[in-house]
């Protein structure tokens, strides 16, 4: 059986740990966040969209700028997940909540995002990028969550609800002339036990 080597963030992948280290982003790591965003984002999502609205969406949302504004606000986090060569294979942000449901209240909580690149799935590295945004998000006690997911991802809704995640509605997430059918997930301040 192996050991769980003394180093934060560590996964396990094909047989042996890997060291993945899962730090909080600076204003420094815009590039490498609008790199991985987009690069993340095409990776799961880009073949829905027509080569136009993808990048129509990947400069508005994944450009260093968006990247830089979000960075720059104390109202949200980011973390990035690095491999042992110090390469960024994940990251994580939070934040107010901005989903569209009634029941969304000032002071509740969002994951805003959680990309992996895909060949780093499956390795803990996900969970490792939630379990931080989570302690973040909770720092202050116990808050509503929530978090959209895609509606054909049922490895992210799966995902979500290990943490207490459960249906709330759907959305329409626009991206160009398409608009995707998003659910969103809500987890009360004190989620059921599991």
């Amino acid at each position: 059986m192996a050991r769980f080597p003394q180093f934060p963030g560590a996964i396990h992948r094909g047989g042996e740990w890997m060291k993945a280290r899962i730090r909080r982003a600076t204003p420094a790591d815009a590039a490498v966040l609008a790199e991985l965003g987009a690069a993340t984002f095409v990776e799961a999502f880009g073949h829905l969209y027509t080569p136009e609205d993808l990048r129509a969406f990947l400069d508005e949302s994944h450009g260093i700028t968006a990247y830089e504004k979000t960075l720059a606000d104390p109202r949200y986090a980011l973390w990035i997940a690095e491999d042992e060569t110090g390469r960024a294979i994940g990251y994580a942000q939070a934040g107010p909540c901005g989903l569209p449901h009634a029941d969304v209240r000032p002071g509740d909580g969002e994951l805003k995002r959680l990309y992996v690149r895909a060949s780093h799935h499956n390795g803990g590295t996900g969970r490792a990028l939630m379990d931080a945004a989570m302690a973040w998000l909770l720092r202050d006690g116990p808050r509503p969550l929530w978090v959209s997911v895609w509606s054909e991802n049922f490895g992210a809704q799966r995902f979500y609800a290990r943490y207490g995640f459960a249906f709330a509605g759907e959305y329409a997430f626009i991206v160009g002339a398409q608009r995707d059918r998003e659910f969103m997930y809500h987890r009360p301040a004190a989620p059921p036990a599991v």
